[in-house]
């Protein structure tokens, strides 16, 4: 049996299935009746089930451990963990050094580690995408407004009518050339705000290999997580 809760949403043109590693989550448009939906999942089935296996597997081959002597990936290295508990510490702390990541937490537990290390992600996320935004911008003539970095359940990053760029911070779990992919993808939304063929074409003179990047997406990006 495969649970999941139904989202209705004003902007859906049509029912769509969105299955990550938190689960399965349906959004409806808001005039669809709700006795579709279970036909709808259903004919889904095969393919929800095959998703979740690869999450799954997918997490399997990259745990990381949250403790003294574990590791975390970023971009496409491996950074060693040290971590020391300090009773009665209020605000975790989290330092680089070198290819080690030295953590202080107040409580002891993989939780605490792991909100530490999110909040040390997201800072670092805007110090590695900032350049490259600027520079993939520069290139291509153009001009975003607003560079915000967030924890998105579905997406990689976005870019609204206005310009606004936001990133997903677990981009830093992944290898370099994912992240430069991801910024020059939301660039072209610049000039090309959806994905009609005109945008593949213009992503495509810029990443040649856009579909190999898309690809590994697809496939390694539920494993990118704490």
């Amino acid at each position: 049996m495969i649970d999941y809760p139904i989202r209705r949403s004003d902007r859906a043109r049509r029912a769509r299935i969105n299955v990550s590693a938190e689960g399965v989550e349906v959004v409806v448009p808001r005039r669809m009746a709700l006795r579709q939906v279970v036909p709808f999942v259903e004919e889904k089935r095969p393919w929800i089930e095959r998703t979740l296996r690869r999450i799954r597997e997918a997490e399997e081959a990259a745990a990381v451990r949250l403790v003294d002597g574990g590791s975390v990936p970023y971009l496409g290295s491996s950074l060693a963990l040290r971590v020391r508990v300090e009773p009665g510490r209020v605000r975790s702390f989290v330092g680089l050094r070198g290819e080690v990541l030295d953590v202080a937490v107040g409580s002891p537990g993989v939780e605490a580690v792991r909100d530490a290390l999110e909040a040390w992600y997201r800072r670092r996320a805007r110090i590695e995408v900032a350049p490259r935004l600027d520079a993939a911008c520069a290139r291509a003539g153009v001009r975003y407004t607003r560079l915000s970095i967030r924890a998105q359940r579905t997406r990689w990053a976005s870019c609204s009518s206005t310009g606004a760029m936001s990133f997903n911070w677990r981009l830093l779990l992944a290898p370099p050339e994912i992240l430069d992919y991801v910024v020059q993808h939301e660039v072209a939304h610049l000039e090309v705000l959806d994905h009609s063929p005109r945008f593949w074409r213009l992503l495509g003179s810029r990443v040649p290999a856009y579909r190999e990047y898309e690809r590994w997406l697809r496939r390694n990006g539920p494993a990118l997580r704490l």
